[in-house]
């Protein structure tokens, strides 16, 4: 550069100048892709505090990958039929094709749990592992699976929805025939088992779902993918079943229209659903029926306008006396007991040339009801069963979620009571003696 200099130094000056500016440039884009790759990591991993932060504060963090691997967790297991649940410890095996396994994060109770447990002939066997109303996270999925992913909040249902067959495919239908429906102690496509105790004997399934574990195995389906902002994951779980199926029936079986008369037979869960869904519609009269007088004011809450006790009718049929209240009958009438005579009482008393009779109570297996067939033939009358409310999970899921988040249906006053897990005993004590409509356990709170 000196001998340059002396040469030329206009030129040396220039060259000199222009190496002092490769060598900036050279530092500044060093450092700023060094800044950039920095900045990626530090974005990836404040995105990542984020979610962890908005999964604990949803109850829905997903622990350190255990894919492809057994998961030892507690489970509530029905040992002897009618005895208290047995909280213990079992193996979850990963999941199959077409499978997903699921970390549960709240479980609710309903009747059907409390039917089974009961039951000491078939479809009852044990052991088992009882519930089908929750809300969870998948943490891992098996072969074949695209519609789910590790860290999706999904809801199992009973029903399937395979979204393949004719009557998943109709408009007209929510019976999936690839999967049709029945109370099976399998996973549905083998017929085995995805729990074992810690001896490495089996524990049977419960509807396809099995909700009372801190991890269970559900086939895809029988999940339906959510989108959790915005829900309640106490009362979102309601819609794996009893919310969905009453509210289903007013809306999609029987097409409650406004100013109607509806009248409902038994006020539980499924019955104040109904109610519900007949409120929203803009039914006129919503007529409730049950042996219980508190179940009135509880009917108010979800619009019911009147109330009959069958052991006030005195001598005369309990369907007269809604025939007189109604000047002929109701326009739609819900069975939500599942005792054949009050399916027979609800048919009675429904309107003749376009009243709708939907039956939604499970009647134990082989129940015959009676109906004089002149009689069917004359009076122009529907009669029809529900299950699920007619709706199809997948689909029909995300729209009552959607109603919910709009607040115009009010899932939240169907939770009465919410508890640990480990309360599961008390919970099943408070819906057998009347004290709950719906009790939400959670996993981990």
């Amino acid at each position: 550069m000196d001998d340059l200099y002396v040469l030329n130094p206009t030129f040396a000056s220039l060259v000199y100048s222009s190496s002092l500016w490769v060598n900036a440039y050279s530092v500044i884009l060093s450092e700023t892709l060094l800044f950039l790759s920095i900045s990626k990591y530090i974005s990836v991993a404040l995105v990542r505090v984020f979610q962890l932060k908005r999964q604990t504060a949803m109850g829905t963090q997903i622990p350190p990958s255990t894919s492809g691997e057994p998961i030892r967790c507690k489970a509530a297991v029905c040992r002897e039929a009618g005895a208290p649940l047995v909280m213990e410890e079992v193996m979850v095996a990963p999941p199959r094709a077409h499978e997903a396994r699921i970390r549960i994060v709240c479980t609710s109770l309903c009747q059907s749990d409390i039917n089974l447990w009961k039951r000491k002939d078939f479809p009852g066997i044990t052991p088992r592992i009882l519930g089908h109303e929750a809300i969870g996270i998948v943490e891992s999925v098996g072969a074949e699976v695209t519609e789910f992913s590790e860290g999706d909040t999904v809801i199992p249902v009973f029903l399937s929805d395979c979204g393949e067959c004719s009557g998943c495919r109709s408009k007209k239908s929510n019976l999936c025939s690839k999967f049709p429906f029945k109370v099976s102690p399998w996973m549905p496509r083998d017929d085995t088992s995805r729990f074992t105790d810690l001896d490495g004997n089996t524990i049977y399934h419960f509807l396809s779902v099995s909700s009372f574990s801190e991890y269970t195995v559900v086939d895809v389906a029988h999940l339906t993918k959510i989108d959790p902002d915005g829900i309640q994951m106490s009362s979102a779980c309601l819609l794996s079943c009893g919310v969905s199926t009453g509210v289903g029936a007013a809306w999609r079986t029987a097409d409650v229209e406004e100013g109607s008369t509806v009248a409902i037979f038994g006020l539980g869960s499924v019955g104040l659903a109904v109610a519900e869904g007949a409120r929203i519609r803009g039914a006129a009269r919503i007529i409730g029926v049950d042996m219980k007088p508190e179940k009135f004011e509880i009917g108010k809450k979800f619009g019911i306008t009147e109330f009959v006790n069958p052991a006030d009718c005195g001598d005369k049929p309990l369907s007269q006396v809604i025939n007189e209240m109604t000047e002929g009958g109701a326009d739609y009438c819900f069975e939500c007991v599942g005792l054949p005579s009050l399916m027979e009482e609800a048919y009675a008393c429904c309107q003749k040339g376009w009243g709708k009779t939907v039956v939604l109570g499970v009647a134990r297996p082989m129940s015959e009801m009676k109906l004089q067939c002149f009689d069917v033939l004359r009076s122009g009358k529907i009669l029809t069963g529900s299950l699920f409310g007619g709706l199809k999970p997948k689909s029909d899921i995300p729209m009552l979620l959607k109603h919910s988040i709009d607040k115009d249906l009010q899932l939240d006053k169907f939770v009465t009571h919410e508890l640990d897990f480990k309360e599961i005993n008390t919970a099943f004590d408070l819906l057998i003696e009347g004290k709950s409509l719906r009790c939400v356990m959670w996993m981990d709170r």
